[in-house]
Formats: structure tokens, C-alpha cells, sequence
């Protein structure tokens, strides 16, 4: 479990994120929306042990994240960035990277550490393309080896910046179909995402942020019901009811 507490982020001169207090449980889909520069990435990079905080409390596991090596928070919560540059391997050899650390140095892969790569690429869907070369993928190909790799990393908490911006339609619904998938396996799935719908949709939980401040925390029923989406980000949504679930809109 990871659970805030006045939570402060920023550079010197410059809070990101300011006195932000949530309570993220296990096993739900957790999408952070807010309009640019709100504290959505600032927000995954302090949970990863990535920006240090100013003031407040990140817990993870009811322990303090200071308490932890990187190497510890790294086998607690694996990060996927917005970007990132893209190495000229194997997409086998990019999800063998979520084992880093587990291993000393010098690198030497198990048996265990193999049959975990395996099994994640087999958990994407992704075993066809295990050889291929990662600049050769598309997109949402890229996006299904990462999202193995930070299987691999076997952690209980997945944060993921943006992972359907640049994909078509298609990969979207497939990424979040895989992201939906593993928070009904237990993972806690963290996501920062700008399309509004789409998180109404998939996520348990919704994060609303606005100047560095969380705004509203609640179920897409909540945050929808109480127009706080529409306060916040200044784009009016609809919805309909389907066979499949509500499917929401823009107004």
C-alpha cells in the first residue's frame, strides 16, 4: 500500500506539488489527471524514489520511503516513463532489464530471472516479438515490452507516465485492456493520462490535481456526478449506458 502524506515536490524556488495527503490501495486502477504542469509526473517520480521530497510523507508498506535503497523501492515500484530513448536490442533483452534489482554486479542471469522475462512477455502478449529489434516496433509494441519489463521487475506497484500518448486507437485500448488486466491480479496501477474518457472509463480511482494540489480524489461516479472533471479541466463529458458499461464523451 502507498499512502501520502502533505506530501511537498519541487526544484528550489519552484513547489510542483504542494501538501497533497491519498491513500493508494492495492489491486485498483489509479489515474492522475490535471491540466499541464499540475504535478502528474512530479507525482510518479517522488512515489519512484526519483525527485526527493520537500516535506510530508511518502509510505510505502506503512515504512518511509527514505528507509529504502533505490534498489529496494526498485523492487517495490517499477517506473515507466513518458519517454525514453530507445536502445538498439532485443525486445527480450529490454524486459530482461526489470531484473536489475535482483542482481549483483557483475550481471549474471538466473534460470529464475529468464523464466520471470518469459513469463511477462507471455503476460503482454508480446512472445512473437521477443527477437525483434526494439526500433523496429511500433509504438504500442514498444509500449507492451515495457510494460513486461516492468512485469519482470516483479513489483506490487506500476507507475506509468502517459502510456497511450502517440498510440493509435487500437494499442490504446489494448494497453489499458493489459493495464485493467493486471490491477484485477492485484497490482496497484498508477497512471498518468490525459484522455479524460478513457480514464473515466478504466480506472477504480481517480486523482484530479490543479496547481500542484490534489483537487478531488474519488470513483469516476464521484468525480463525474459532482462535475469536478468539468471544474478542473474545463471540457464538459457525457455519457451513455451500454451493454459494455457506461461510455463517456466529449460535450
Amino acid at each position: 500500500m502507498i499512502q501520502i502524506k502533505n506530501l511537498c515536490v519541487g526544484y528550489p524556488g519552484w513547489p510542483v506539488l504542494k501538501h497533497a495527503t491519498l491513500e493508494l490501495t492495492p489491486g485498483k486502477v489509479v489515474a492522475i489527471l490535471g491540466p499541464n504542469g499540475s504535478g502528474k509526473s512530479t507525482m510518479l517520480k517522488a512515489i519512484a524514489g526519483i525527485l526527493p521530497k520537500t516535506s510530508g510523507d511518502i509510505l510505502l508498506d506503512a515504512q518511509p520511503l527514505e528507509r529504502f535503497s533505490p534498489r529496494e523501492i526498485a523492487k517495490k515500484v517499477a517506473y515507466l516513463p513518458q519517454s525514453r530513448v530507445v536502445p538498439n536490442i532485443s525486445a527480450r533483452r529490454m524486459v530482461l532489464h526489470g531484473r536489475f534489482p535482483y542482481l549483483a554486479y557483475p550481471r549474471h542471469y538466473g534460470k529464475r530471472d529468464w523464466d520471470m522475462v518469459e513469463t511477462a512477455l507471455s503476460r503482454v502478449g508480446a512472445e512473437d516479438l521477443a527477437e525483434r529489434a526494439l526500433p523496429t516496433l511500433s509504438g504500442g509494441q514498444r509500449q507492451k515490452i515495457y510494460l513486461a519489463m516492468a512485469l519482470a521487475q516483479d513489483t506490487q506497484t506500476i507507475l506509468m507516465d502517459e502510456p497511450t500518448t502517440y498510440l493509435d486507437m487500437n494499442c490504446q485500448l489494448e494497453v489499458m485492456a493489459l493495464v485493467s488486466h493486471l490491477a484485477k491480479e492485484g497490482k496497484t496501477m498508477i497512471l498518468v493520462l490525459h484522455d479524460l474518457c478513457m480514464a473515466l472509463q478504466h480506472a477504480d480511482q481517480i486523482i484530479l490535481l490543479q496547481d500542484g494540489k490534489v483537487m478531488y480524489c474519488g470513483t469516476p461516479e464521484e468525480l463525474y456526478q459532482n462535475h469536478s472533471i468539468e471544474d478542473v479541466m474545463k471540457v464538459r463529458i457525457g455519457r451513455i449506458s451500454t451493454t459494455l458499461g457506461w461510455r463517456y464523451f466529449y460535450l
